[in-house]
């Protein structure tokens, strides 16, 4: 039996196994994420989330997406990791260094369950992004078909952020997947289309990488308000409205703050079934 935590951020939610508390006794993750994730054979989630000590800082968290691959950064994740931290009676302050695949992460827990994350810098160049072409240029409403431009942003993970006039009106199941595959992604993107609705709130929509439709992308709504500033659409601070709920972005010389809920829908244990 392994037991487990299923929490949300503003609808993104997630299997967590705590393996400070109790190993995970598995050799294959990858496929135990794509069973325990299943939303009709399994428990049901956008992905699997790891608690491990870390080697850089006290903790690392790891990140499994429903298809099996593993993700560098989880913006909802996170914030929820940080809240589990401390529920589990590992955290002796209300702040914590992180280590992920985006590198070391500095969260603080504030009232009503909410968690201000220092995301790191937004980046704008290809290298950074992981897109083929020169390094050292940038991706900036770009054509990506269908009529859109594009702009790709890395948060630690990549993504591509398309500006439209009604983020209701995109066929988001079929461009989703289709942009997801974008040519100059060789690892693959997450695809957001955000509706400016003034120059301090956006409206998004998520096709994430590895998972599909999702109601909320903590990094996701971070490129995107860095995209927005970066073409003079919006300002330092944007409110991101996501089918699951709101985040409020900061920017300071594109350094990016976040700041969400993360609450516990429930907890149990995995029996066997999902481990053969």
């Amino acid at each position: 039996m392994i037991p487990f935590v299923k929490m949300q951020g503003i609808g993104n939610d997630f299997v967590i196994v705590d393996a400070l508390r109790s190993p995970l006794p598995l050799g294959d993750v990858p496929a135990f994420s794509k069973k325990v994730c299943d939303r009709r054979f399994g428990v049901g989630a956008d992905g699997l989330i790891i608690i491990e000590p870390g080697e850089a800082a006290p903790f690392r968290m790891r990140m499994f997406n429903p298809d099996g691959s593993e993700s560098e950064m989880c913006g909802n994740g996170i914030r929820c990791f940080a809240r589990l931290l401390r529920l589990h009676g590992h955290l002796s302050s209300d702040r914590v260094d992180v280590e992920t695949g985006a590198g070391i992460l500095d969260l603080q827990l504030l009232d009503s369950n909410l968690v201000k994350v220092a995301m790191g810098p937004a980046s704008f160049l290809r290298g950074e992004i992981g897109m083929t072409g020169d390094p050292a240029d940038q991706f900036v409403e770009q054509p990506v078909g269908h009529g859109l431009l594009g702009t790709a942003v890395s948060m630690g993970n990549p993504h591509l952020v398309i500006f439209v006039q009604d983020v209701a009106s995109v066929p988001l199941e079929l461009w989703g997947p289709e942009l997801e595959h974008f040519t100059a992604f060789p690892q693959r993107t997450n695809v957001h289309f955000a509706q400016v609705l003034d120059s301090g709130h956006i409206r998004q929509r998520t096709w994430e990488r590895g998972a599909g439709i999702t109601l909320a992308c903590g990094t996701g709504a971070c490129s995107v308000a860095a995209a927005g500033n970066l073409t003079g659409r919006t300002g330092t601070h944007v409110q991101i409205d996501l089918p699951g709920g709101s985040l409020d972005i900061d920017l300071h010389n594109f350094q990016v703050s976040m700041t969400g809920p993360a609450e516990i829908s429930f907890t149990g244990q995995i029996c066997e079934i999902l481990e053969r």
